[in-house]
């Protein structure tokens, strides 16, 4: 077996995972205001963008090679409802707006989801102290709309409410946007790896959890259901988040579905790296390119990772 390890033109013949920039999407953080660039305290490297920074940093990441990203916003202000989720004017919405324009083609893709604009930080409107599941949906799907009417090209929606991609199909092909496709959260654990994200999307909960929507992180074939489920509904890529502690729903996703599969390499997956790397512990470039390459053996045929721009320039 060793003969066609010896060199690097040989391993390199016969090497049956591939990695490279087209296969990655940066996450990005948008803020209101003018000119703002500000580190998240938890993830060092990552910042959260006014929009004309925003634009700023899309320049940097096609010039890397980055071919897409998806965008979370940071509303100025928040409600029970999450209306700024939705609002046509949203600095979500405006951001699609600004990047179209001047990166028309970068693939946009669009957080859907309620967290990080309700003022109690869960996925949906609370009613008796419960996400009221279809309620919650009906919203998702005004917030779909709102972002193909800003012209995003994807809609991503994160929630985990039961049947918010059936409905957001439906209302996206009845109000003129049938060739928008939807990237479902299908298998999205209730995983202790989510903690920087919310730090950086002010979207943790002021009372009790999401275990009552998102997965329980000991069910495997569950996440399977839920990547069929969507499938059924009209998603168009499923995904599994996070990635690495969860390899193996990735790989069996991929092999039950046959369909086109992303993974997310969560903020607590790149802040640990990050940490370490900056301890000294590990060398960084290594063990991101290793671990990124790992989530694409397993099946992932695009992975949403912070490390999508740096890992572009190693590459």
């Amino acid at each position: 077996m060793r003969r066609l390890r010896r060199t690097k033109a040989l391993r390199e013949l016969v090497r049956e995972t591939d990695l490279s920039p087209r296969h990655l999407v940066q996450p990005m953080f948008v803020i209101a205001g003018e000119g703002v660039r500000e580190e998240v305290p938890s993830m060092p490297g990552i910042d959260r963008f006014s929009i004309s920074e925003l634009v700023a940093e899309a320049t940097e990441l096609q010039a890397a090679g980055i071919g897409a990203t998806i965008l979370f916003g940071i509303p100025a202000s928040k409600d029970e409802a999450g209306s700024g989720a939705y609002d046509p004017e949203g600095v979500v919405q405006m951001a699609v707006r600004a990047l179209k324009e001047a990166h028309p083609e970068l693939v946009v893709i669009t957080d859907v989801c309620l967290c990080e604009y309700t003022s109690h930080g869960h996925c949906g409107v609370v009613r008796d102290g419960q996400v009221d599941n279809d309620l919650t949906v009906e919203l998702l799907a005004k917030t779909a709309i709102s972002h193909a009417d800003a012209g995003t090209d994807v809609v991503a929606p994160s929630d985990m409410m039961d049947g918010r991609v059936g409905a957001i199909r439906s209302q996206l092909d009845d109000e003129g946007h049938p060739d928008v496709p939807i990237i479902a959260y299908s298998a999205k654990y209730a995983s202790a790896f989510y903690g920087p994200f919310r730090e950086a999307a002010e979207s943790t909960p002021e009372f009790g959890d999401r275990r009552g929507y998102q997965m329980d992180p000991a069910n495997a074939l569950e996440g399977v259901r839920e990547a069929k489920l969507d499938l059924a509904e009209g998603a168009d890529v499923v995904m599994v988040k996070p990635a690495t502690p969860y390899l193996d729903v990735i790989r069996r996703v991929k092999a039950e579905t046959a369909a086109p599969v992303a993974a997310y390499h969560v903020s607590g997956e790149y802040s640990m790296l990050k940490a370490a790397a900056l301890n000294g512990w590990i060398d960084e470039r290594s063990a991101v390119l290793e671990t990124l390459t790992a989530i694409r053996r397993a099946g992932a045929d695009l992975v949403f990772t912070y490390y999508a721009k740096e890992a572009a320039a190693w590459l």
